[in-house]
């Protein structure tokens, strides 16, 4: 991600969650991965460090759920069951947040990067790994 830093707002469907994410307005760099959890799930990654991520309400709707590793931590909202953000396995030192359930209008311009999860995770993780480090 390249640019000045813009606050986005983000929430899952009933509104119950919410949060703000700092992030370019333009150029935005969103991931489609296509392993088994994020393709069902629908989720779009933008990755950013934990500084840049602030969830503003809604800790006691959240509900955890991890697999494999256990490293993942994956969000969801116990009302609606949408998946706002999770600490990634690939970046635990950050955030990714579902680009799809950000509020667009402070977005300008991005570009979709396909992530092949499903065969290369191991791989691909290492072309992502930056996304969470401090600039």
């Amino acid at each position: 991600m390249s640019g000045l830093l813009s606050e986005h707002q983000g929430a899952c469907h009933c509104g119950a969650i919410t949060f703000t994410v700092q992030a370019p307005s333009e150029e935005l760099e969103i991931d489609d991965c296509n392993c088994s959890i994020c393709y069902k799930k629908g989720f779009l990654h933008l990755i950013v460090p934990k500084s840049r991520f602030q969830q503003v309400k809604g800790q006691d709707h959240l509900n955890l759920y991890t697999f494999g590793t256990g490293t993942a931590k994956h969000y969801f909202c116990k009302t609606c069951g949408i998946s706002p953000f999770y600490i990634p396995r690939s970046n635990p030192d950050g955030y990714d947040v579902n680009f799809r359930c950000l509020d667009h209008s402070s977005i300008k311009s991005y570009k979709i990067i396909p992530f092949d999860g499903k065969d290369n995770w191991e791989a691909g993780a290492t072309t992502v790994a930056h996304k969470s480090v401090e600039n």
